[in-house]
């Protein structure tokens, strides 16, 4: 048993003992609903903390009170603590049919029914509808227990209509709740608003203290989707030093993923100086060589350097990755850099740069001077004639030679414009 769940096991065997029989516990009817709320609110904070081996028993937890709820007699209602216990249950991932039959049987007003209403709005998917009501309620609770639960569900309605404001309410939700699920949820949603609404010093600033606090969490992984996501879209906005010091906080292999995992998004965009950056910095992490990311930085370098003047380098690299060790859509990125590389490396067809000749118009007229004498109008000397036909006979061959360098030209433009369009095809696999 690993030391996390030991940890939760030690808290959950009081407040559960009086569910298994004879174990000499009261009865679970008399177990209090708020002391089981705290249990359950242990465990998912054990979750997002990184012991994963709880969620099982979050889901336990979460069957066991909706069953406690329902069976509580009214009376158990009176305290304010088992109200707020009900709340906050809703609110954590229960089950919101439970509310409703909660607030069928408070004959005696021990719910307010504000809140209820909100929740209400917010579970059935119109909490726009009563946005201003619900920011106003949190703002009221926001010292009691249900207050940063109420702030976070706030800013998740009002998040699409001001983000500014929503990203307030997070503060106060995660700031209020420190380690646990409730900071690790406000964290990485205002994470996600931030960078949605393109404010890229609040996205970064909320990305450094979720790599400190929340690494191990099982939603770690939108963690680091948003950040690629942040620094291939803003990466003239964001320093290299400021990626170094939020991927940092990770051990060595998630800080060669998230490297990696940048490097190819940046290829793509054809930000290549990004992507040469995350792959020297994924190569730069220490490895053990048991896995393939030092492969794939050298190959994710490669196909960045390939309309460089390094083309031919990176194509001598990017060939010698068996196809082992990438997946489908890198192999499909190593036939368009291929494709590229031999491209820019191939010696251009001297045919293609043939020009048509413009030393003399064809319809440029021959002047003659000297003492031939004055023409007469009207009449043109056998030797003018001789000679203007000559010019015309020079003039149709260079317009041939023209239209064959034409027509080569076009050829070599419907040619690669061809090529180029495959790559685009690969591109998008």
């Amino acid at each position: 048993m690993t030391r996390g769940t030991l940890r939760y096991t030690l808290a959950l065997s009081v407040a559960l003992g009086a569910l298994a029989p004879g174990c000499g516990y009261a009865d679970d009817k008399d177990l209090a609903p708020y002391k089981m709320l705290r249990s359950l609110q242990f465990v998912q904070d054990s979750v997002v903390l990184g012991d994963h081996s709880a969620g099982e028993m979050q889901r336990f937890m979460l069957s066991t009170i909706d069953e406690r709820f329902r069976s509580a007699d009214k009376s158990v209602f009176e305290d304010a603590r088992n109200v707020d216990a009900a709340l906050i249950y809703t609110m954590s991932g229960g089950n919101p049919a439970t509310l409703e039959f909660l607030m069928s049987k408070d004959v005696d007003g021990n719910f307010d029914n504000r809140v209820a209403d909100v929740l209400r709005k917010h579970l059935s998917g119109k909490g726009l509808l009563v946005v201003k009501t619900m920011a106003n309620t949190a703002k009221e609770y926001r010292d009691k227990k249900i207050g940063p639960y109420l702030s976070l569900v706030a800013a998740n309605v009002m998040s699409a209509k001001d983000p500014k404001a929503a990203l307030k309410l997070y503060d106060w939700a995660r700031l209020t709740s420190p380690g646990t699920i409730v900071e690790e949820a406000a964290l990485r949603r205002s994470m996600s608003l931030a960078t949605e609404a393109k404010m890229v010093p609040a996205s970064l600033f909320y990305s450094q203290i979720y790599a400190r606090r929340f690494l191990h969490s099982p939603y770690a992984s939108q963690f680091a989707d948003l950040f690629v996501q942040l620094v291939v879209d803003h990466n003239t906005e964001i320093k290299p030093e400021d990626i170094v010091d939020t991927l940092g906080f990770m051990d060595g292999p998630r800080q060669r993923e998230v490297y990696l995992r940048i490097a190819r998004s940046a290829t793509i965009a054809g930000k290549n100086d990004l992507a040469r950056m995350a792959s020297t910095q994924a190569a730069a992490v220490p490895s053990d060589g048991s896995d393939s990311f030092g492969q794939l930085a050298t190959f994710y370098k490669g196909v960045s350097n390939v309309s460089t003047d390094k083309a031919n380098d990176a194509l001598r690299d990017i060939s010698q990755i068996p196809d082992g060790e990438l997946n489908q859509k890198d192999r499909a990125l190593r036939d368009a850099a291929r494709a590229v590389a031999d491209e820019v490396t191939r010696l251009p067809d001297a045919q293609s740069l043939t020009q048509v000749s413009t030393d003399t118009p064809v319809n440029e007229e021959v002047q003659h001077d000297g003492a031939a004498g004055v023409e007469t109008p009207g009449t043109t000397p056998a030797a003018a004639v001789v000679e203007q036909g000559a010019t015309a006979q020079a003039a149709s061959t260079r317009k041939g030679e023209g239209q064959d360098a034409d027509s080569s030209f076009n050829t070599f433009v419907k040619t690669n414009q061809s090529k180029l369009d495959a790559l685009d095809g690969l591109l998008k696999q």
